[in-house]
């Protein structure tokens, strides 16, 4: 896709094993001239500073988890929509809480991959419910942290981003609220996921849920 410099808003890296699945993919973003995508190797993508989107195609019979957690310590600011085996409930929930913001059926259309991206652009996490729901009862039952110090941590503006992501408000509604840009709310969630120690907003609800930190400061 050929965009002026400086002329996109949003930039998308494309990892796949197969170079016409790439091409197929990029396609689904050619009308839009908000987004640059660029079609390359992990590294390659993983080094551009700029990319701040992933589609990481990892076929039909491979495992996302791993390449998930090589993409989160390198770059944990990338949002990763990952394409892997359907069918498979558990390999979904495990790469979800990995860190991936959505996850499809390998077999899924260019359109579909474009309505997950943008999901998750809004801040949400793109699965189907009956998944999202087993997700959260999983981390309810997970023990917290002995370092639990994230309410002495968090600033007045990150408890007013916290309230308003558990009562599910986008990145876009949050900062309309607010009164302040979009991707200061972003850099608000970040640093949220950094403190809680999670790796999406899932986890962070329902760590704020379990930890009593929704505290409605206005």
């Amino acid at each position: 896709m050929q965009i002026k410099p400086g002329a996109f808003q949003t930039r998308i890296g494309i990892v796949s094993p197969e170079p016409m699945r790439q091409a197929g993919l990029a396609s689904a973003f050619e009308m839009d001239s908000s987004v640059e995508t660029v079609s390359a190797d992990l590294e390659t993508v993983l080094n551009d500073p700029l990319i701040t989107y992933l589609i990481l195609d990892v076929g039909q019979g491979a495992s996302s988890t791993q390449l998930l957690t090589v993409v989160k310590r390198q770059r944990p600011d990338i949002r990763q929509i990952v394409l892997g085996p359907g069918g498979n409930d558990e390999l979904v929930l495990r790469s979800i809480m990995a860190g991936a913001r959505a996850y499809l059926d390998s077999a899924a259309g260019p359109l579909q991959v474009k309505q997950a991206v943008e999901t998750v652009m809004l801040g949400l996490i793109w699965a189907p419910r009956r998944l999202l729901s087993i997700l959260i009862d999983r981390l309810l039952n997970e023990p917290v942290p002995v370092t639990a110090t994230v309410e002495q941590e968090m600033s007045p503006r990150e408890h007013q981003v916290l309230d308003l992501i558990m009562e599910a408000r986008s990145n876009r509604d949050i900062a309309l609220e607010l009164g302040i840009e979009e991707r200061t709310v972003k850099a608000h969630i970040t640093s949220l996921m950094r403190k809680s120690g999670v790796s999406n907003r899932v986890a962070l609800s329902v760590e704020a849920t379990r930890r009593g930190l929704r505290q409605n400061i206005n």
